[in-house]
């Protein structure tokens, strides 16, 4: 039995634990581990140089550690496209988001708004600063801790709006998803697969990333609410 051992961002686990049981019921003699944390503790373990065999991160990140000879260079592939969700605890007001200036209203409006410490964090601060709101809404945004969902702050209270990518949002108990950032304004993150630089079975992990690559498994990846890129 040889195993790999992956790390990659909230943002993919559940899509990931399927993608591993495809791959698993045509090559039974692999097993892969893929843990998942907070994407930029990810990046700090790769850095750090722990060993690893695979990365999945938002493409962003990848091309960083590529930079910093900590994954393969030209290893990168581009496994799914991820947009953001917006919700509110379950059994609260549900407030219009159809359009851009719906969601402003409703940023405005909102005693506290939570965002993720990922890539759609970064981008909807510089939305909100585009829109002119930043410094009217600066005081009521809470950034959730590494690893820590915006749905658990949703769901124990902590926040009354919140954004975060809609694969991470799914079946999350206690909140209620009311749907994608309207297309005009919508985010949307790559997430992709790499070797990483200490790897000790790169064409494997070339292998399972080409694997997840592939039309076989779309189905699986709309199921999770990502698209293939």
């Amino acid at each position: 039995m040889t195993t790999l051992r992956l790390i990659s961002s909230m943002a993919t686990k559940p899509l990931l634990a399927d993608l591993v049981a495809l791959y698993k019921a045509q090559a039974p003699d692999v097993h892969i581990e893929v843990e998942s944390v907070g994407g930029v503790d990810a990046a700090k373990r790769v850095q750090a140089g722990e060993a690893f065999d695979g990365v999945v991160l938002a493409s962003d990140a990848i091309d960083k550690l590529v930079a910093s000879g900590h994954v393969v260079a030209g290893s990168r592939v581009d496994l799914v496209h991820s947009g953001v969700a917006v919700a509110v605890t379950a059994g609260q007001p549900a407030p219009d988001i159809s359009s851009e200036d719906a969601l402003r209203q409703a940023l405005l409006a909102a005693t506290s708004v939570g965002l993720s410490t990922g890539p759609s964090g970064v981008q909807l601060r510089q939305l909100f600063e585009r829109w002119g709101i930043l410094a009217h809404i600066e005081s009521k945004l809470v950034q959730a801790k590494p690893g820590v969902p915006v749905g658990a702050l949703l769901a124990q209270g902590e926040v009354a709006l919140g954004f975060q990518q809609l694969s991470e949002m799914r079946g999350v108990t206690g909140i209620s998803v009311l749907g994608p950032l309207p297309a005009a304004v919508q985010i949307i993150t790559t997430f992709s697969g790499s070797v990483a630089g200490l790897c000790t079975q790169p064409e494997l992990v070339r292998k399972l990333l080409a694997f997840w690559a592939s039309p076989v498994v779309t189905p699986t990846k709309l199921q999770h609410g990502m698209s293939p890129p």
